[in-house]
């Protein structure tokens, strides 16, 4: 009977063509390593929840009418949209919130759009002096802060957050970022408070205060003019540059009575009310709130800034201000990362130890190559199934390569 010789014909290939086997390791790990180093690394997932909040602000509006007037309106036209899955809502004084929750095969983007083109549609039926018109917003964990900048030292807010828009607008011109909220800053407000008895002593109401403060705030087109054979622009800019232009600002009321405003009303160079505050070691502080853009390097981000505040503590910024860096999330994910390194040299080295008692040094590396040639195959796949480097992939990726290692 004559005997059939078995064979694995890759393996048959590989080892007769030893040559091409040797370049395609060469290029599967210079390929892996580029991948890894382009794969963004973040510390959490791009979580993506499909529920969108609509919050209407009324001032002075009690509970029930609320309700009635701003709630019950919204929720007709919202309820009739398909894909919803769970609607409430919540009506407080002076506040309306509406909860929209969506299956989750629903695309956020589209039921965001719903439900903007539901709002406007109910628009007729809400009061028409809203203080604040419908917002619609989506739950976005992308939103959250990677990395706070804390601004402190002996100077007031104001001056503080003069330092605190050279740092936003330096980090807002990265590609990385998508906003840079402030935390705890003075916002200025110039305030008109007017003196009810001496308005109306002299015919003056507020809606007359208002159009004369609407009409000479304002740059007005004067249409074009030809110069020198070149057509150019002409505007007139009335806007105010101080305070002193608003006091002498003159009022004519309906009736025809005349009066300057700072006859009737005290003009303030303020700042509003504060909204926020940020405290670091017991102090006042500025916090710059760093929000990273969806699906960039966590790492780079990081560094990136980092960078910014040397730069501009060295070259604009006093040496007395102090600035503080906290919730760093890229620390945790440059732990993990070195984990991830550190296994891959100790399973090729643990590996080529073992084997090379057994298999000879040679046959011993070749065998031990699977470890990190295995990671290398797995970064090449990564970018076409839109995975990136985060806390749960990590944790994933360590475990299969413990089994790798023990096989």
């Amino acid at each position: 009977m004559k005997d059939l010789q078995k064979e694995f014909r890759p393996t048959n290939w590989s080892i007769n063509n030893k040559t091409s086997i040797f370049v395609m390791t060469i290029i599967i790990t210079l390929a892996g390593i580029m991948s890894y180093l382009n794969l963004p690394k973040t510390k959490f997932p791009d979580i993506v929840i499909p529920t969108i909040y609509v919050t209407t602000i009324n001032a002075g509006t009690s509970p029930k009418d609320i309700e009635t007037l701003i709630t019950k309106p919204l929720e007709k036209q919202i309820k009739g949209i398909s894909g919803v899955k769970k609607l409430t809502s919540n009506s407080i004084q002076d506040f309306s919130n509406v909860i929209v929750e969506f299956n989750t095969d629903v695309n956020v983007t589209e039921a965001k759009q719903k439900v903007k083109d539901a709002v406007d549609k109910a628009r007729t039926d809400l009061p028409q002096q809203l203080t604040r018109e419908p917002n619609v917003m989506e739950v976005n964990f992308s939103d959250m802060p990677v990395l706070y900048v804390n601004l402190s030292g002996n100077f007031d807010l104001n001056r503080l957050k003069g330092f605190a828009d050279d740092i936003k607008d330096e980090c807002e011109a990265m590609k990385e970022i998508t906003r840079v909220d402030i935390v705890g800053a003075l916002d200025r407000e110039i305030q008109i408070n007017v003196d009810k008895h001496k308005m109306e002593a002299a015919s003056i109401t507020m809606g007359d205060i208002q159009r004369t403060i609407a009409m000479e705030n304002s740059t007005i087109s004067g249409g074009l003019v030809r110069m020198d054979g070149v057509r150019r622009s002409i505007s007139v800019k009335g806007e105010f540059k101080d305070v002193r232009q608003l006091s002498d600002l003159i009022i004519r009321s309906q009736s025809g009575a005349t009066i300057y405003l700072k006859d009737i009303a005290e003009i303030r160079d303020n700042f509003k009310e504060k909204e926020s505050y940020a405290r670091l070691d017991h102090k006042n502080v500025i916090t710059l709130n760093i929000i990273k853009r969806a699906g960039e390097n966590l790492i780079e981000t990081s560094d990136k800034v980092r960078e910014i505040v040397e730069r501009l503590q060295k070259t604009r910024f006093p040496k007395e201000l102090e600035i503080t860096l906290t919730g760093d999330q890229s620390t945790q994910t440059r732990t993990t990362l070195k984990d991830l390194i550190n296994t891959i040299i100790i399973g090729f080295v643990l590996v080529l130890l073992i084997l090379m008692f057994f298999m000879g040094v040679t046959n011993a590396f070749f065998v031990a190559l699977s470890v990190p040639l295995s990671c290398f195959l797995a970064f090449m796949v990564f970018p076409s199934i839109g995975f990136e480097l985060n806390m749960i992939v990590l944790f994933a990726f360590l475990l299969a390569l413990g089994i790798v290692v023990d096989d």
